[in-house]
């Protein structure tokens, strides 16, 4: 019977000492890269807004998108590992300055707040390989062929990577991407409030080499 209350007594402690070794992130409702060497450490990713996108025309068909400038991002992750990325929505130091940050960009920074204590981030989250354009990285949600007979005849879009995501604490989320990436260039996109009323989306990019 004592040791089932030694037990009972330890378990909030180990969870406690489990949540501690991820440092909270500096900004709110921002994804990091996790580096799980001997001292966990976060790298901030590339960070831009973006709204859908969409050209057309009756050769080359229809394309919606998000686009991010440039074709290659400044953050670069090594290949073979299996990749952890965090997301906190809880308030810290430097909160107001990315709230602030987010509203500039049109963003409210409350909506975010389905990724608390029981909000799943696959909901609102979601990881793009991205195909690259002149001068540019884009998003393809929906590429429709067009009327030329010597060009490609099947609807395309970006390729999607399943992560799964862990609760560490409330509001504190770890995301493991489910298998090894290839070499290219990613990004999450993130839905305001899980819905997308004015189809912009907060787009944290990285390249994997």
């Amino acid at each position: 019977m004592k040791k089932i209350l030694l037990l009972l007594s330890l378990a909030p402690i180990a969870g406690f000492i489990h949540a501690q070794n991820y440092p909270e992130p500096e900004f709110s409702n921002e994804l990091y890269y996790l580096s799980k060497d001997s001292v966990y450490k976060l790298s901030r990713l590339e960070k831009a807004t973006s709204e859908q996108n969409i050209t057309s025309g009756m050769l080359k068909g229809s394309e919606t998108s998000y686009n991010i400038e440039g074709t290659k991002s400044h953050v670069r992750l090594e290949r073979g590992n299996q990749f952890s990325f965090v997301i906190s929505t809880g308030a810290s130091a430097s909160s107001s300055s990315s709230d602030s940050a987010m509203r500039a960009n049109g963003v409210d920074p409350s909506m975010l707040k389905g990724l608390g204590s029981t909000g799943d981030p696959a909901q609102t989250i979601t990881l793009y390989k991205l195909d690259i354009g002149k001068g540019e990285r884009k998003v393809i949600l929906q590429k429709v062929p067009g009327a030329n007979p010597f060009g490609k005849h099947k609807i395309e879009s970006s390729d999607k990577y399943t992560f799964s995501a862990k609760r560490i604490k409330d509001g504190y989320w770890e995301l493991i991407v489910d298998k090894p990436l290839p070499k290219g260039e990613y990004a999450f996109t993130m839905i305001p409030g899980g819905h997308n009323m004015m189809g912009d989306v907060m787009i944290f990019a990285f390249g994997v080499d």
